[in-house]
């Protein structure tokens, strides 16, 4: 029997976090990444932050990669004055999840950036990003759903044909398209809900967060990329 592929997922550090008896530091992950990647048919890895050095040590070791959800980027990544509106800053984290994209283009290793994941592929490849705008969450901690339009011939649409509903909360987007960076997917608005390169290796990011929803879709093309890296690889 073939094994799943590895892919690993992103973490990031919580100064403080409870459970059971316990109040401490933690590597934290929401479980619907780790549930996500299963059902798409891969197997898991946790990836915490550490030194960006370790980057492409981390990323030989799994067959694909996903940069999860999470606070806004650091506005002078891509050379932008900090809105108001901006959140507060996670450098720690930029660091390590800039290193790990990078390894990954460099090693030719499957990539699904999910929202800041998304932003942070943009930002590795030089792009910029809109710091702020309405109407794409449903309020404080609450997702909104609405309805993303794919691109023709894109990878995305490869993999999901027709418009359909995503689950979103951001109040950032993709502004200047990063090096052979294309916009594969957009909201109503106009807004760039998904890109991605073209050829090899398999990169593509989106805005909105499928592990708060039921289509594994695009998860899956990410696990197949990740086998069929992994066949040509190691078979």
């Amino acid at each position: 029997m073939d094994v799943p592929p590895l892919i690993g997922v992103s973490t990031y550090l919580e100064d403080e976090a409870g459970w059971g008896v316990w109040t401490m530091p933690a590597a934290l992950l929401p479980a619907g990444y780790p549930a996500l990647v299963r059902a798409a048919g891969g197997l898991v890895a946790m990836l915490p932050p550490d030194a960006p050095e370790r980057a492409g040590a981390v990323v030989a070791r799994v067959d694909g990669l996903v940069i999860a959800g999470g606070p806004d980027v650091e506005p002078a990544r891509y050379g932008a004055e900090r809105d108001p509106r901006t959140g507060p800053p996670a450098p720690a984290r930029d660091a390590w999840e800039l290193a790990l994209i990078d390894a990954a283009l460099s090693l030719g290793t499957p990539l699904l950036g999910i929202c800041r994941g998304m932003q942070l592929l943009n930002v590795a490849l030089g792009g910029t990003l809109v710091q702020h705008l309405d109407g794409h969450t449903g309020g404080t901690g609450v997702f909104r759903s609405h309805p993303v339009k794919p691109v023709p011939g894109s990878r995305y649409a490869a993999a999901v044909p027709e418009e359909s509903a995503v689950p979103a909360y951001h109040h950032q987007c993709v502004d200047e398209l990063g090096r052979g960076l294309s916009v594969s997917a957009q909201a109503d608005d106009g807004t760039v809900e998904a890109i991605e390169t073209a050829g090899e290796p398999w990169v593509l990011g989106v805005q909105w967060h499928p592990e708060m929803g039921e289509d594994t879709r695009v998860t899956r093309a990410l696990v197949e990329a990740a086998a069929t890296r992994g066949r040509r690889c190691f078979g």
